[in-house]
C-alpha cells in the first residue's frame, strides 16, 4: 500500500531540529537551544543570562535568527507545502537482498550493504525475518520532501535565499518525522499507544528505525533509484538527476523498519569481494558501481 500526505508548514514546524538548523548558520550546538525560549523579553533575558557575557552577542544574533526563522515560517503557511510518499509491502530477507511484495504479488529486490569489519557485521536485511521462514514481515519505503520554489525563493536576496533553503532543508526532515510517526501510530500501525515529545522522537526513542538513503548504513545514492521505481517520487514533485540525487535538494528518502531492536550502524569500508557481489545483485558493473561507493572502498 503506498500512501501520499501534503502538509502545510504549520503541519510540521513542532517536528523540526531546531539544532540542524542553527549548525547550517555556523552556531554551536548551544545555541539549538533558543528554539525552546518564549518571545517574551523576561524569557529572552534569562536565556541571554546563561551565556558568559563575551558570548552574548552571538547569543542575541541566535534570538534574531530564531524569531526571523519563525517569522518566515509563517509567511510561507498556505504558500508552499511539504508531501511525504510511504509505501508499507510484505517482506523478508533473502542473503543480503530485502524483497519486497505487493499485494498482488509482484516483487522488488533490494541489495543492502553488509560491515566487514568489527564484531556484529550488520546489514539492515537483518531485521527482517529470512524468506525461508515462510511467514511474512514488512517493510517501508519513504521520500520527504517540498515544493521546490521554497529553496528558489528570494534569488536577489542572499540572507532571505539562505534562510528559505535551510528552512526547506528542515521542513523535509519534518516532514520525514511526522510522516514516519504517522506510520507507526495509524498506518503499519505497530506502536500505535505511542506518545513522545519532539524531543524524545528526536533521540529516536520510537521502536524501529528509519535509515535514509547516503547515510553509514545506505550509503549507497543509486538506491534513489530502486525506490522511485515503486513509489513513483514524481507524485509529490521529485526527480533523480543521473547521479541518484534528489531534486529538491530539500529531500530525504529510506526504509522503515519495526523491528524492536534495530539500530542504526555504519557499513564502513567494504572488501572487493562484496564490491563485485554488490554490483551484481545491483546490476552494475564493478566501475559503475565505484562510481557510488567512494566513501566504502
Amino acid at each position: 500500500m503506498i500512501y501520499t500526505m501534503h502538509y502545510q508548514p504549520h503541519d510540521v514546524a513542532s517536528y523540526i531540529n531546531w539544532l540542524y538548523f542553527f549548525h547550517a548558520w555556523g552556531f554551536p550546538a548551544r545555541y539549538g537551544a533558543v528554539s525552546r525560549v518564549h518571545g517574551c523579553e523576561a524569557c529572552r533575558g534569562a536565556w541571554l543570562q546563561t551565556f558568559p557575557p563575551e558570548e552574548r552577542d552571538r547569543a542575541s544574533e541566535a534570538l534574531k535568527l530564531m524569531e526571523e526563522a519563525r517569522s518566515t515560517l509563517n509567511r510561507i503557511d498556505g504558500e508552499f507545502r511539504s508531501h511525504a510518499l510511504v509505501g508499507l509491502f510484505d517482506a523478508n530477507s533473502e542473503g543480503d537482498d530485502i524483497v519486497l511484495r505487493d499485494d498482488e504479488g509482484k516483487e522488488w529486490r533490494l541489495p543492502m550493504l553488509r560491515q566487514q569489519q568489527g564484531d556484529t557485521c550488520l546489514c539492515l536485511s537483518d531485521f527482517l525475518l529470512p524468506r525461508e521462514s515462510g511467514e511474512a514481515d514488512c517493510v517501508g519505503l519513504f521520500v520527504a520532501s517540498v515544493d521546490k520554489g521554497l529553496e528558489q525563493s528570494h534569488p536577489d536576496d542572499d540572507f532571505r535565499h539562505m534562510m528559505c533553503q535551510t528552512l526547506a532543508d528542515r521542513l523535509a526532515e519534518a516532514t520525514a518525522e511526522r510522516a514516519h510517526e504517522e506510520v507507526r501510530r495509524k498506518l503499519w500501525a505497530y506502536a500505535p499507544e505511542e506518545n513522545l515529545t519532539p524531543e524524545q522522537l528526536f533521540r529516536e526513542e520510537y521502536e524501529g528505525l528509519r535509515p535514509a538513503v547516503g547515510y553509514p548504513s545506505l550509503p549507497d545514492q543509486s538506491l534513489n533509484f530502486l525506490i522511485d521505481n515503486i513509489l513513483e517520487m514524481s507524485k509529490i514533485g521529485v526527480r533523480l538527476t543521473e547521479s541518484g540525487a534528489m531534486v529538491p535538494h530539500a529531500s530525504v528518502s529510506g526504509l522503515l523498519f519495526s523491528h524492536p531492536k534495530a539500530s542504526h550502524f555504519s557499513v564502513g569500508k567494504i572488501g572487493q569481494d562484496q564490491l563485485s557481489d554488490y554490483s551484481r545483485r545491483r546490476g552494475f558493473s564493478v566501475e559503475e558501481m565505484k562510481r557510488f561507493l567512494t566513501s566504502n572502498l
